[in-house]
C-alpha cells in the first residue's frame, strides 16, 4: 500500500480496538534501541472472548500464531502497521477491512496483565529504502480529547 507517511495518518482514520474505550493496563515504552528491553505496544483490558476491532482501515497482512500466541496484523496506507495479540482471529490474511471490522477474539493469558484478559496492541512504520522499521506509540493513532483545567475560583468569588 502507498501513500503519506505514517506520520502524516490522521489521528481521525483511527479508533480503539476494544469497545468500550478500555483501561490501559500498560503504556507505550519505546527502547533507545530495538534489541532492547522495552515496551513495543498498549496493554488494554478486555475479557475473554471480547471482540477485537480494527483500529483503521487495512488490510490484514497476518493471521496466525507467533512464538504460540495467536496474532493479527493490519497494514494500513503510508507503510503503518498495526499488530493485536493474544487475538484468534476470525479474518484471512489478504482481507481488507475498514476501521471497526471485527477481526477476532481476544484471550486470556497475556503475561503481566491484571486483567483477566489484555490486548496488547502496536503499531509501526515499515521502513522504506532510506529508513529503518520504527515502532510508534499506537495511543498517538487516536484523537484523544485534550484534558482542560478551569481555575478554580475562592466561593466568594464564585457567588459574584
Amino acid at each position: 500500500m502507498s501513500g503519506p507517511s505514517a506520520g502524516a495518518v490522521p489521528a481521525a482514520e483511527f479508533g480503539w480496538p476494544l469497545r468500550p474505550r478500555p483501561v490501559i493496563e500498560r503504556r507505550f515504552d519505546k527502547p533507545a534501541q530495538d534489541w532492547l528491553p522495552g515496551h513495543r505496544g498498549v496493554d488494554l483490558a478486555g475479557a475473554p472472548g471480547q471482540e477485537v476491532l480494527a483500529a483503521g482501515d487495512g488490510v490484514v497482512v497476518f493471521a496466525g500464531e507467533v512464538a504460540g500466541k495467536p496474532v493479527v496484523s493490519i497494514e494500513h496506507s503510508g507503510g503503518l502497521r498495526t499488530t493485536y495479540e493474544p487475538v484468534e482471529a476470525k479474518v484471512a490474511m489478504g482481507r481488507r477491512v475498514g476501521r471497526g471490522t471485527v477481526i477476532g477474539a481476544l484471550q486470556a493469558g497475556h503475561e503481566g496483565c491484571a486483567a483477566a484478559a489484555c490486548l496488547h496492541w502496536g503499531a509501526r512504520r515499515e521502513g522504506g529504502s532510506r529508513t529503518k522499521r520504527e515502532y510508534v506509540d499506537p495511543l498517538g493513532l487516536l484523537r484523544l480529547s485534550p484534558i482542560r483545567l478551569k481555575p478554580v475560583l475562592p466561593e466568594s468569588s464564585a457567588a459574584r
